[in-house]
């Protein structure tokens, strides 16, 4: 073994290194989260395409590098991989997004069939694997320099697990809690990424080697720095009211000369809206009114509770229409409901309270004329909120006539899709369902009670309104209900695979949408793709 220089004498150093290591790993897993969830969405399936891929490398690094650290144990060559690795991560803020996209647009040019487990796992090979690789060689490498005889290998070995394993926990925490919703997802991988780079300078410096590399380094990293610190995810958008980050999610809004759209998650779609004439919107919160309608809230004030409160869309319409409502939200993300008052009017008698919308339901008594649930997104499904066990929560919580409307948004015409097994979860525990879709999109408005007189009399109610703009959605809606007759699929809190059964649709909107140019990519290639586009 090579003389060990001044700064590994006492092994403090060593230790040091192998802390921050476990440290940045877990810094970049997280960081990848928030990477790919406004591509991919943030659901169990790309958390276990990540945790997945990143034990791939982890394990591979410490093959390779017990085995290099065996024939060459030189501590330069480390410090110069975890240098390599910290420029990697640095870079990830600058070319992930563009990498992202490219392998998405190949994908959904070539294959129709779990797209997103696809591109997320190239997406995660090609930008992660590489720097985790790495960090993997780090411990079996930190072994062969730390242990000095057989009589204290398991002392030394085992210090060195906990320090890996402290500073993974801290690893665990920070992003989450400080870093992400503090500066965001770009400027935390810079931040993990310095600090792999400065173990690196400072053990060559001491050693007064390699200076031409640590030059080079230190100025690829303030090149990264200048360019990734920003860290947009619509990189193409320059007119974004508000882009950032909270502890749940990416949060986006923009403005154009009608409304005011929040996205989370995602870059295209439509978490919430304000129009700005204050009138309806043309989405699927015009049909959930139909529930407040059913309950007979145009006669009387009523209770009225959302579960996904979002920027409070249903709640400003709710109260527009039904002034005498008394309208609380629930929202698990503060951030959102901060945005909520600052870009989307929301309106002061709505009370959102921050927390998880199934605990909220076991913590509280009160009973309600009419709750909607309006939690779901893509496939970002909380499965305890798409239940048997949840819907007899949400219905031991209505008042007799009440109505529960749930938003699902991905209908489809598969045997066993999502939305039925929704459906006939619901009818399982309220006898009365009917459904209706919205026109122009993917959703489906459900409406669930336990008498079936108040779904099957909305026409009757909808007399009781004043002609305008809600009268005639209503009757739109309630010439379009159609009562559903529930099946035997059913989603328990021991088993509701929602993710899969969300990506089943995404898969067949790809294919419906996107098979004309994928056949003509197959047969033509890009020139004739580019062909038929022009």
């Amino acid at each position: 073994m090579p003389v060990k220089s001044d700064i590994l004498k006492n092994k403090f150093y060593l230790y040091l290194t192998e802390f921050f290591s476990g440290m940045s790993v877990m810094a970049v897993e997280l960081g990848a989260s928030r990477l790919l969830a406004p591509y991919f969405s943030s659901s169990q399936i790309v958390w276990t395409i990540i945790i997945g891929t990143i034990m791939i490398a982890m394990a591979l690094g410490n093959i390779w590098g017990g085995r290099t650290a065996d024939k060459n144990p030189n501590p330069d060559k480390l410090y110069a991989r975890l240098m390599v690795a910290a420029i990697w991560i640095a870079a990830i803020p600058v070319l992930g997004r563009y990498i992202i996209l490219l392998i998405s647009g190949a994908l959904v040019l070539t294959v129709s069939n779990n797209f997103l487990i696809l591109a997320a796992f190239f997406a995660c090979m090609i930008v992660f694997v590489y720097p985790l690789f790495l960090l993997g060689t780090v411990t079996p490498s930190l072994v062969k320099y730390t242990v000095d005889s057989l009589d204290d290998s398991g002392k030394v070995v085992g210090s060195l697990g906990a320090a890996n394993t402290i500073g993974s926990i801290i690893g665990t925490f920070l992003p989450t809690f400080v870093t992400i919703p503090a500066v965001g997802t770009a400027v935390t991988f810079l931040i993990f990424s310095g600090i792999l780079l400065l173990l690196g300078l400072v053990y060559f410096i001491s050693c007064r080697r390699k200076r031409v590399m640590c030059i080079v380094a230190a100025a690829l990293f303030v090149v990264c720095t200048i360019f990734g610190h920003s860290g947009s995810s619509a990189f193409w958008e320059d007119d974004l009211l508000y882009e950032g980050e909270s502890i749940y999610n990416y949060l986006q809004v923009k403005e154009d000369e009608d409304s005011v759209i929040l996205s989370t998650n995602v870059l295209f779609g439509v978490q919430s809206i304000m129009k700005k004439d204050g009138g309806l919107t043309g989405m699927y919160y015009d049909y959930a009114l139909a529930a407040p309608v059913m309950a007979g809230t145009a006669q009387a004030g009523k209770n009225v509770l959302i579960l996904g409160m979002g920027t409070g869309t249903f709640a400003t319409q709710t109260l527009r229409y039904f002034p005498e409502c008394t309208v609380s939200g629930v929202e698990i993300d503060q951030k959102i409901t901060d945005l909520a008052e600052t870009y989307f009017q929301l309106p002061e008698q709505a009370q959102v309270t921050t927390y998880d919308g199934r605990a909220y339901l076991q913590a509280v008594e009160e009973t309600y004329d009419v709750i909607m649930v309006d939690a779901y997104q893509d496939i970002t499904i909380p499965f305890q909120m798409s239940t048997a066990e949840f819907f007899t929560m949400v219905r031991d919580h209505l008042n007799p006539g009440g109505v529960m409307v749930v938003n699902m948004n991905m209908h489809s015409s598969t045997e066993g899709n999502i939305n039925q097994y929704l459906a006939d979860t619901i009818g399982s525990v309220f006898p009365h369902v009917a459904t209706v879709d919205v026109r122009g999109g993917t959703n489906r408005e459900l409406f669930a009670a336990m008498d079936g007189d108040t779904i099957s009399g909305l026409s009757r109610q909808v007399e009781a309104l004043p002609e305008g703009e809600l009268a005639e959605q209503m009757r739109m809606v309630s010439e379009n209900l159609e009562a559903y007759t529930p099946g035997s699929y059913l989603l328990t809190d021991d088993k509701a695979p929602v993710e899969l059964l969300g990506m089943r649709v995404i898969d067949e909107l790809i294919e419906d949408e996107l098979s004309y140019y994928q056949g003509i990519f197959r047969e033509n290639g890009f020139r004739g793709l580019i062909d038929s586009l022009s």
